[in-house]
């Protein structure tokens, strides 16, 4: 089985507090604002914290599970579990996302993640997913940047 480590960092204007809020708003505001990529992101079991299982649709109409490992806010630390639906396609047996949001000396923030990718019995990496991760991830982030941008009433 291979399992691939990749990581992507981001640099913001805004502090580590404010975009890890905004990323615990994920569920609700990831598909108003990036509609290209997220359909839906619904709880199927739990609050929605540390434990819970979320469902999530894209817009290209796969889906996948996640569990939620971990919310961390006084580190700003969030990390979660892909393990079901056609979204791993077929190939993929674990897909494991860690966020830290980390303070910068000037009052932003690098925004980290790192994931690890555990392919199922003989399937190999493949380039293609971690290219296509990383670009969703930058995306993803400069979209929900903006948004925490355009509400400071919120963040």
């Amino acid at each position: 089985m291979d399992v691939v480590y990749a990581e992507i960092e981001i640099t913001s204007s805004l502090s580590a507090p404010k975009v890890f809020k905004v990323y615990t708003d994920f569920d609700i505001i990831a598909p108003k604002i990036n509609p290209e990529s997220y359909k839906t992101i619904t709880v199927i079991k739990g609050d929605g914290g540390v434990g819970s299982i979320k469902s999530m649709t894209y817009s290209d109409g796969t889906s996948s599970k996640h569990t939620i490992d971990d919310i961390d806010a006084s580190n700003f630390i969030l990390s979660w579990t892909f393990f079901e639906g056609d979204a791993l396609m077929g190939i993929i047996n674990t897909a494991t996302h860690h966020m830290k949001f980390i303070p910068s000396p000037n009052g932003g923030s690098v925004f980290k993640q790192t994931f690890v990718i555990r392919y199922k019995g003989d399937a190999k990496q493949m380039d293609d997913v971690i290219n296509i991760t990383k670009e969703a991830i930058k995306n993803t982030f400069k979209k929900m940047e903006s948004y925490a941008i355009a509400h400071p009433e919120v963040y």
